[in-house]
Formats: C-alpha cells, sequence, structure tokens
C-alpha cells in the first residue's frame, strides 16, 4: 500500500506539473514580422550601394588635385542645402507620428484639420510626402544652379562624383514618395483598418527613416566637410 500510495502522489505531481500550463498560463510564441524582416535585409543591401558611393566620393577626392576641389566645391549653395536638408530630417518625424497612429489603428484624423495631435496616420503620412517633394523641387533647383555656374556631371571628376550621389539619393526619395502613395492609397481603399495596413506604415518608415539618415551623412560629407 505505502509503495501505491507514493506511485499515485507521483503521477499525481506530474499530472498537475504538465497541465498547469494549460490551465493557469498562456504560452506565446512571438515570430518576427516576415514583412518587417524582409524589408530590413534590403535596407541592409541599400546600404551597402550608398558605401560603394561613398568610397567614390572619397577616391576622387584623395586624387583631385586641392585647388580644383575647392574651387568646385565653393558652387555649392550651403545656406539652401540646409534649408532642403531641415525639411527632409523633420519629413522623419512626421513619418514617425504616422507609424503611431498606425499602431493605434487610427487611419484619419478626429477632430479639426487645425487639431494636429488629432491626426491619423493618412494626415501625417500626407504631409511626409509634401514635405519629401519639397525636398525633391529643392534639389532639381539646386541642380539648375549648378549647372548654370558650370558644374555638371560631366564638367570635372567632382561633379561626376556630386551628381551621382545626391542623384542616386534623390531617386531613392522619390521611390519613398512612391511608397507613400500605395500607403495612402491602401489606407483609403481598406474596409477596415487593421494589422495589414500598419505594417505597411510601419515598413515604409523604414525606408523612409533610412534615407533620411543617409542624406545626413551626404550632407555632411559634400557640404560640411569640402576640404
Amino acid at each position: 500500500m505505502t509503495r501505491f500510495a507514493l506511485t499515485s502522489a507521483i503521477m499525481a505531481l506530474v499530472s498537475t506539473a504538465t497541465a498547469a500550463p494549460h490551465a493557469h498560463q498562456h504560452v506565446s510564441v512571438n515570430r518576427p514580422n516576415p514583412v518587417s524582416v524582409g524589408t530590413i535585409v534590403w535596407l541592409a543591401s541599400e546600404l551597402m550601394f550608398f558605401a560603394g558611393l561613398f568610397a567614390m566620393y572619397f577616391t576622387v577626392r584623395s586624387v583631385m588635385p586641392a585647388e580644383e576641389w575647392l574651387a568646385e566645391a565653393e558652387k555649392l549653395n550651403l545656406s539652401f542645402a540646409i534649408a532642403n536638408t531641415t525639411i527632409l530630417v523633420l519629413s522623419s518625424v512626421t513619418c514617425q507620428m504616422g507609424v503611431w497612429a498606425a499602431e493605434r489603428f487610427q487611419p484619419v484624423r478626429t477632430g479639426s484639420v487645425l487639431q494636429v495631435n488629432r491626426w491619423g496616420m493618412n494626415e501625417w503620412m500626407t504631409l511626409t510626402y509634401v514635405m519629401g517633394a519639397v525636398f525633391i523641387g529643392g534639389q532639381i533647383f539646386e541642380y539648375a544652379e549648378l549647372v548654370e555656374h558650370g558644374l555638371t556631371i560631366s564638367s570635372s571628376a567632382y561633379g561626376s562624383v556630386f551628381f551621382l550621389t545626391t542623384g542616386f539619393h534623390g531617386l531613392h526619395v522619390v521611390g519613398g514618395l512612391i511608397a507613400f502613395l500605395f500607403l495612402l492609397g491602401r489606407s483609403f481603399s481598406a474596409k477596415n483598418f487593421g494589422h495589414h495596413e500598419a505594417t505597411t506604415a510601419i515598413v515604409t518608415s523604414y525606408y523612409w527613416h533610412f534615407v533620411d539618415v543617409v542624406w545626413i551623412a551626404l550632407f555632411g560629407v559634400i557640404y560640411l566637410l569640402p576640404y
């Protein structure tokens, strides 16, 4: 009887231990979002692309005569570039505000358009799109001004690296603007704003923040460290 009682007690303890998680605990497995992971991996490849552009810039700078390099760098409009850069940096802030609204599943504003604190994702992302478009317009204006001063992609080695690095970045900004149009179109067409729309907003913000950070690096190298 003693052995039987001991065996029964052990079986009861094992049964209780195995049943406890099901009865009293909610077991879940947190898996990374495959869309977010794929976007991050793709951005890593884009980072390598821009690393190649930076390598090209510094290589040309190291072999080009200093006097010629400085003469070309003086044609840049630093004050205008600072203003244009500020617009792009602030657009990253508005983009993140849109992401937070998307995570709240709030696609549109809940008050007046003047009540910014009650804006939804659509309003914030639309403002981000406008600011990005203004940045591109400013870059085109800067290109036209430089061409008038004789700096073109074929005028010198400096012109080649300047237009290639900033031009490829500009194309990436345009790609981001297209992504915002897709995001807003998906939001307006969705009957119920849910996780899919929020995920689209999040991965779009990854790309936009990446473009912003790359431009800050380009701006520092090209405009603030020309010598």
